[in-house]
Formats: C-alpha cells, structure tokens, sequence
C-alpha cells in the first residue's frame, strides 16, 4: 500500500530531483561567447537490440562512405538523410552485460542490470551540464504499452545523474504537456497546472517546516525530497516567466492525449513535447527511450499484435514486424531532423548544431554478451562528426569510447568515460576518443 510518505518521495523524486534540474534558474536561451555553438544532443534508445543486418548495407565488410549504397529496408526512410548519417558497427559492451537490458550501464558505460542502481551519471546527463544551459537541462521521454504507461507515467531505467541517483521518464504526454506548458494553456489543463502548482507550493513549505524537527540523518535525506519541490516550483516559474515564447511551440493538444486508440498514439505525442522542447529552447538535451529501457514494448498502432519480450526472441532480419518497428523509429528520426532543419539558427539550421545517437540499451541482440553494439549517429554537432559514411571497427574499443567522442565533441577533454584503467586494460584497446568518428 502506497502511504503518504512514500506517494510524495515518488512524487519529489521522480519529478524534480531525479529529473536532473538546475538549483538555479537559467535562462531560456543561454548566449555563448564568439567561438562556440549552441549544439544540442538527442539520445534515441530503442530495446530488445540493434542487429547489425538491419542497418549495415548487405555486403559492406569495410569502412566506407555511403554515397551511392542503399540503405537496408529497416532504415530505408532514412535515404534521404544519408549524407548526414554515420552507421559505426564494432563497438562492444561486454562490460556492461547487457543481456536483457543494460539499463543505466547502456549510457553509463558500466555494468547494469535489472534492479541495478546507476553507478555514475550517464552520458546524456554529463553532456546536458557542458553544453549551453537551458530551462531544463535535460528531458527524457519513454514510450511503452498503453498499460504500462497508464501505471508507471514515470520511470527511471536509463538516465542518471550520479550514482544512485536515477533520472525519470515521462510516459504520459498530458503530464509532460501540463509541466512544460501548463502556464499557457486554458481551460482544464489550465485548471489541472494551476491546483498542482497550489498543492507542489504547499507541499514544498510544509515539508521544510516538517524537516526541522528531524533527527540529523533523516533531515539530510528529507531535505533531498523538499529540493525536489523545489525544483519543480522553479522549474514552473520560469517557464511561467517566458510563457510568450513558448506559445510559438506549444503543440496541439488533441484525442490522442485523452483518447488514444494505440499506445503509438502516445508516442507520436510525446515525440513532439520533446521536438517543441529542442525548438522552444527549453532544453538542448533529449533522451526517448522507446520501451523505456526494459524488455516490453508494444506497438499495435503498427499493425504489431505481438508485444513485450517475445519481441525480442524474434530474428530482426528480414523480419516484417521489426522492420515495421524500426522504419517507425527513423521516421521519428526524419521529424525531429526536418523540425530542426525548418529553424534557422546562425549560418544554417537548429540541425547544423545538433546530434542525434541512435541505438539500443540491449547492444545487437536480445540476450547478448555485448560483442558488438551498432550504433547510427545522425547531424555533425557543428562540423564535429564525420558523416555519409560506414565505420567498421575490430570489437576491441567500448562504448565509453564513443561517450569519450561525444564529450571531447562537446568541449571536454576526455581520454576514458567511465572507465578506470584497470577496467580499459581488459576492455580497450587503445586510449581517447574514436579518431574513426570525428572529423
């Protein structure tokens, strides 16, 4: 039985502290000095593995560009963005034994598991505190079945900003919709924002009236949950406060948040709250987590009656339900490149600045060892990456080589990303970041 205590630890934990979001207020739009570029990151996890088959073009065994090679039919729609992709074949994660799901270890670089607290911040979360600081640093989105959205609109499997500190997914679009643009909206959102931000305010004082009559070791732990609060009063204020701005990026709210035939429904929805939060400036890191990190899923709106782990006992190759749920995935991709690529920002587009890492929390397969972990980047963050091409590595170099890329991309030297030296000798072969990668 959920009691009051723990309703509202869940509460201040999911939706502020476990969120990642600043302690002080920021700007909407953070305004970097003459040399650098307000770059943004995507983070694109889709569960139950990535096959290579689905993505690397049959017969390509060396590293090549892809001008004149078509795309395999699972990431076909993404043809016409193929002199901005780069398809990298080769990594491993071995260390993070994936098997099921390496939950927090797929973007931690480190071993995860089901039930595994995080054992350090995760790449996405890392990246979202070195690049421009905006509203809310870092959002993430999960998408799952309808049932389980319904039950859990919030969860914690694959972002981390420390260890033991898990950051939520949103997985119901009306919730993230009334936290982003609550203070813009009539009627019963309106009405719904305005009783939460009563009752949030109300929580915050009573709960740090409460803590002071603590013993010393509870007050600390108290005090956690009372910052979260406070996090989101903040977070509401200053959104509240740039409300003019983003009424040019608020979505249309329509049946599919209250009515949605299909879970898909949902997702399409909640990847536009996340596309609106790039665009609106609100944050310049976002992290969608399609079966939110775990072995579910579904995918009826598709056309897909199977869900859940049978999905992922099935061969990917040449397998009409897994092309149907990868063409879906990169057509997300195709919308949140063509929503950037409509936005002028400096010279070009929101999109010149912008990466987008598409993979899985499962490296290639279901029940993996993690040999080899493929990976598609999408956009060059700034003439950073190189792209419109295939690298084909020797499965002697980690993911945390890539995050060493990404962070080294974002202006931080970084030689190892969550890899002590112990661990690099059994598990890297070289050192620094993947010179195959960057431009």
């Amino acid at each position: 039985m959920l009691d009051r205590r723990r309703m509202l630890q869940a509460v201040a934990t999911g939706a502020g502290a476990a969120l990642g979001l600043p302690l002080a207020a920021q700007p909407l739009f953070a305004s970097p000095d003459a040399n650098s570029t307000p770059k943004r990151i995507i983070f694109f996890m889709q569960n139950q593995g990535f096959d290579p088959a689905t993505c690397v073009p049959p017969g390509m065994k060396n590293s090549r560009s892809l001008a004149g090679v078509k795309l395999p039919d699972p990431i076909s729609p993404l043809e016409p963005y193929k002199e901005r992709l780069h398809i990298i074949n080769g990594l491993h994660g071995k260390h993070a034994t994936p098997a099921h799901s390496a939950f927090f270890g797929a973007l931690g670089g480190y071993r995860g598991g089901d039930g595994v607290p995080p054992s350090a911040a995760t790449i996405d979360y890392e990246l979202s505190k070195v690049l421009p600081q905006t509203l809310l640093p870092h959002l993430c989105i999960g998408m799952d079945s309808i049932e389980n959205m319904t039950a859990k609109p919030t969860l914690a499997t694959l972002s981390a900003s420390g260890a033991g500190q898990p950051i939520f997914m949103y997985s119901n679009p009306n919730q993230l919709y009334q936290m982003l643009y609550g203070g813009i909206s009539t009627g019963d959102i309106r009405r719904q924002h305005e009783a939460r931000s009563n009752a949030f305010d109300q929580i915050e004082k009573l709960a740090a009236a409460k803590g002071q009559s603590l013993p010393s070791a509870d007050e600390q732990r108290y005090r956690q949950f009372v910052d979260g609060f406070k996090d989101i009063n903040g977070l509401r204020d200053r959104l509240d406060s740039v409300s003019d701005h983003l009424r040019q990026f608020a979505p249309k709210v329509d049946d599919r948040y209250s009515q949605p035939e299909f879970e898909t429904d949902w997702h399409d929805a909640l990847l536009e709250l996340g596309i609106s939060a790039l665009t609106s400036g609100i944050t310049n890191t976002l992290t969608i987590g399609s079966g939110r990190g775990e072995i579910f899923g579904a995918w009826k709106g598709l056309g897909i009656d199977q869900q859940g782990h049978n999905l992922g006992h099935m061969k990917q190759p040449d397998n009409p339900i897994w092309v149907k749920i990868r063409q879906y995935n990169c057509r997300m991709l195709a919308k949140i490149i063509d929503s950037l690529d409509s936005i002028p920002e400096g010279s070009g587009t929101m999109m010149d600045h912008t990466l987008i890492v598409y993979t899985s929390n499962n490296a290639d397969t279901q029940h993996t060892s993690g040999a080899n972990w493929p990976v598609m980047l999408l956009g060059n963050f700034d003439q950073s990456f190189k792209t419109g091409c295939f690298t084909q590595l020797d499965g002697k170099r980690p993911i945390n080589s890539l995050y060493a890329s990404l962070m080294t991309a974002a202006g931080v030297s970084c030689d190892r990303y969550n890899m002590s030296e112990q661990l690099a000798q059994k598990y890297d072969s070289a050192n620094g970041p993947l010179k195959e990668v960057l431009a």
